[in-house]
This record gives C-alpha cells, structure tokens and sequence, in this order.
C-alpha cells in the first residue's frame, strides 16, 4: 500500500483528529490518530494487513504477535494473509502477557505488528516479552509512525505511513498555555504516565 492511498484512507474514515489530546504516552499532541476508524471497515482493515504481510512475506515468518486491543486485528489479519498463526498480549496489571493458552516456542521466527508508534513503548514491550520466550524477532511492522525521527527497536522496522507530528510535555504544551481544553476520545488500558 502506498502511503498517499494510507494517509488518504485515514482522512476519509475521519481517523485523522485535530485537537488537543493526551496521548497514551502522557505527552500532549494536537494530532490524534484513531485507527479503529480505519480497522472498522472490512476491506481498509484487509488493505493495510495485506500491505503489511507483503513486508515479511520472504522471511519466513512462523508467528505474529500484536497487543490487545488493536493488535488483535492487525495480528490476526496480517497472519491470514501470511498463513501463519497470530496470537496477542494482554496487559495486566501493567505488564504485558500471554493469556488464553497463547505461547511462544523457544526459536521461533516471529514479526511483531502494531498500529501507532509514537514513543514505542508497547513495542518494547512486546519485544522483551518475546525474548523473555527466547524467540526470533525477525521484523517490527506497523501502520503508522507518528514518531518524531523515528524508534529504534533494534530491529528491522517498517511503518507503513510516517507522519511525523508534534507532541510535547504537558509543562511545555502550547496548546495548554493557550487554555486549549483537552479533546476526549478513546483509552486503552496502558497505564498512563503522570501527567
């Protein structure tokens, strides 16, 4: 998928949101990306897996793992057009985990997906659970990276789309000086920095 067909399927499912927010990060932004209102709809959501499949389809990937709850989607989507199984983490109390039966085996060859990277943190966290299961991390793929200069996973990474975009702490938000009221919108179940 090209990134102008990405950037365009953001804007017409009105995934792309101008405002005031509080990221799940603790900084505050004036762009908000609200992927569900892309992976709502059946053939977008097939789009973006299969585009992201086709980054790894040569590296023999054995599993997908992604984090609840967007990931769910993602992983399961991304494994379909893979033919591989996909499975998800959970986090609880904190701390990101398998559930449901779901394992790692010690080697296995897997690709870690995920929808919005701004600091990375799932991401790493997903990573150190995979290495807690001794397995391969072969690739990072995600759909949009709105990352200012990127994250280093230390792995190979792809984004999908990047849309580099400002974000700051909540003592230096221009948006809060302005007396801007945060715009509310969805939440996951990260834990939230204070703020």
């Amino acid at each position: 998928m090209e990134s102008n067909k990405l950037l365009t399927l953001l804007q017409e499912t009105g995934a792309m949101l101008d405002g005031h927010f509080l990221l799940t990060s603790g900084r505050h932004s004036n762009v908000y990306i609200e992927k569900f209102r892309v992976l709502e709809h059946p053939r977008a959501l097939d789009d973006v897996c299969r585009a992201m499949a086709e980054t790894v389809e040569n590296q023999n990937v054995e599993l997908v793992l992604g984090a609840a709850i967007g990931g769910i989607l993602i992983a399961g989507g991304v494994g379909r057009h893979l033919g591989v199984k996909h499975i998800f983490s959970e986090r609880v109390d904190g701390k990101m985990e398998l559930r449901r039966g779901f394992s790692i085996i010690k080697g296995q060859r897997i690709i870690i997906v995920e929808d919005i990277i701004t600091t990375g943190g799932s991401v790493f966290e997903l990573i150190q659970l995979a290495k807690d299961y001794e397995a391969e991390i072969i690739h990072v793929v995600n759909l949009v990276d709105r990352s200012s200069g990127g994250v280093n996973f230390e792995v190979p990474t792809t984004a999908l789309l990047t849309i580099p975009s400002e974000s700051w702490e909540p003592e230096d938000c221009p948006l809060c000086q302005q007396g801007i009221a945060i715009t509310q919108r969805g939440r996951t179940g990260k834990q939230m920095e204070t703020v």
